[in-house]
């Protein structure tokens, strides 16, 4: 039995074929992507981190694949990446109820 997903593992690798349909933004945004990733005020091992828990926080399975092998490389270890994923789940799952004070508000307008 073949295991079909939605998303195949194999398309990581064609990520810059989306010049393809759209060379000149599609070459911005690469330009872009290399510097972001520079080392800079953060280290690329710190940057790949970020990256992983932001791969996990918008639910990338691509981002997952490319930043988990990025992060080792880089020389992150196993808890440095659960850790990471802990904290955008921790600021995705509080984002969530800080929007509750909007309902809250509302039904105290429609309730007072």
């Amino acid at each position: 039995m073949a295991n079909n997903t939605y998303y195949d593992p194999a398309d990581l690798a064609k990520f810059g074929d989306i010049t393809d349909f759209q060379e000149a933004m599609g070459k911005k945004f690469f330009d872009y992507y290399a510097e972001v990733f520079k080392e800079g005020a953060l280290t690329a091992r710190e940057k790949s981190l970020i990256a992983l828990a932001v791969s996990h926080a918008v639910q990338c399975p691509y981002c997952i694949d490319a930043y988990t092998s990025d992060s080792l490389k880089k020389g992150a270890d196993e808890e440095q990446m659960m850790e990471a994923v802990h904290v955008a789940a921790a600021i995705r799952g509080g984002a969530s109820l800080v929007h509750g004070v909007q309902m809250m508000n509302k039904v105290k307008e429609k309730t007072m």
